[in-house]
């Protein structure tokens, strides 16, 4: 069992997975995370201020819910966010398609040369002369 304290409101809650935070405070940024998308939905171009004061949401978590790709803004939207990687401007989340493209290519050349390795190790003869078990 993996106990820990809940990062918004402190009880004591059996940890499984995911964000430090108890079942009942998830369960409340899932309905504010429903209320501010629906205020997206009718308020097309608003800032993140904007929508922060309107549903009574921190402007930090709206910026989360957008690096988490679980909200996205309109091209023509005045916020903007950049890549981790490069700078360039995306829409939503930490990197754009290039940086995408290139971490994942990079860990397949990872892979594939681990890969190579393994192969290499398992078709050299095996050293018969090396240590062996004796009687005393």
């Amino acid at each position: 069992m993996n106990i820990k304290n809940c990062r918004s409101c402190g009880k004591i809650f059996n940890y499984v997975s995911g964000p430090f935070t108890c079942p009942a405070c998830r369960e409340k940024t899932e309905q504010k995370f429903q209320e501010v998308k629906g205020y997206i939905q009718d308020h097309r171009g608003a800032s993140i201020q904007e929508v922060a004061e309107a549903c009574d949401v921190d402007a930090n978590q709206i910026r989360q819910w957008l690096r988490e790709d679980r909200l996205e803004v309109t091209e023509d939207s005045p916020i903007q966010l950049t890549c981790e990687g490069c700078g360039a401007f995306i829409r939503s989340g930490r990197y754009c398609e290039k940086c995408k493209s290139g971490a994942a290519s990079g860990f397949q050349d990872v892979l594939n040369a681990n890969r190579k390795t393994q192969q290499k190790v398992e078709s050299e003869p095996k050293d018969k002369s090396g240590p062996k078990m004796r009687y005393l």
